[in-house]
């Protein structure tokens, strides 16, 4: 099996990172969203994640210009995936809304095209059937800033045909990854299965009133060394899918605290407070208090 053109859906924080990442190491890649509106607003997100590949990577303009010139964009789903070897899904946190896409998705794409969700917390067997083709269906999982903390966790479900597994292995390596296979499935793969207890920790004693985030951030950031705290890790991952992940978490297992934690994260996205990309979130960006020098004086 050969990856040469990939599709990427979703063109949000993640999506537009694994979509840069996979044209700046020469694949052709086509972004797909719901909306030309959104596809708009997704070129302004390449032109700023661009700047922190001059800055972190020491990338030349030239090659910048290379990757911008293999990405297209296309808000209808069939014209998106029409010779699309890969698919990469970075929708929304919902098992309704992956669910839809994927059936939609398993209308129109080639029969070649493997599927792969990018979700945080979210089994691929819970899709696989809507998929049409289980034995090509599989998670990819990058973190945040993909440029700089590399890794693509590779999971699999009994179904997964083990060529293809290995296909996405080195398709991961491919792009720059650290290609992390895991043996079975597991909720929130290895990252978040460390990550989401430390947020949820952190959002439970700012929800109690126990500290405020600032407080928390300093904590941890002086205790371990850590050069951002969980708010700040929040602000990054964004303030949405935060609010999704809870929301499903409160539904499940109704429960005082976390039901008080999507209530405040819910009004912080009211108040256009959403994270790094939107310049608010518990910091303001590009300059939040926990980079100023005296943060932790």
């Amino acid at each position: 099996m050969s990856i040469k053109n990939v599709t990427v859906a979703g063109s949000g924080v993640l999506g537009a990172q694994i979509a840069l990442q996979s044209a700046y190491h020469g694949f052709n890649v086509t972004v797909y969203d719901i909306s030309d509106d959104i596809l708009t607003r997704a070129k302004a997100t390449f032109e700023r994640i661009a700047e922190a590949y001059r800055s972190d990577l020491r990338a030349s303009q030239a090659s910048i210009d290379a990757a911008f010139a293999r990405l297209s964009y296309s808000a209808d789903l069939a014209t998106a995936v029409q010779d699309a070897d890969l698919l990469i899904e970075a929708i929304p946190e919902n098992p309704a809304i992956k669910t839809e896409f994927y059936q939609k998705l398993a209308a129109v794409a080639p029969e070649k095209t493997i599927f792969a969700t990018n979700t945080s917390t979210l089994l691929p067997s819970m899709f696989a059937a809507a998929t049409g083709r289980p034995e090509k269906f599989l998670a990819l999982h990058f973190a945040n800033e993909i440029w700089k903390h590399n890794t693509a966790e590779i999971m699999g479900h009994a179904e997964t045909d083990k060529a293809v597994f290995d296909t996405i292995v080195a398709f991961a390596k491919d792009i720059g990854m650290i290609a992390l296979p895991l043996h079975k499935e597991q909720p929130a793969y290895i990252l978040n299965s460390l990550l989401v207890p430390l947020l949820s920790a952190a959002s439970a004693l700012w929800a109690n009133g126990v500290a405020d985030p600032e407080t928390i951030d300093k904590t941890w950031m002086a205790a371990t060394g850590a050069p951002t705290g969980p708010f700040g890790m929040l602000d990054v991952v964004g303030l949405t899918t935060a609010y999704n992940i809870n929301k499903m978490a409160a539904e499940a297992h109704p429960d005082p605290l976390k039901l008080k934690i999507v209530e405040l994260l819910k009004g912080m996205i009211d108040e256009g407070k959403s994270g790094v990309a939107s310049g608010k979130g518990f910091y303001t960006y590009p300059d939040p208090a926990y980079k100023a020098p005296d943060f932790l004086k």
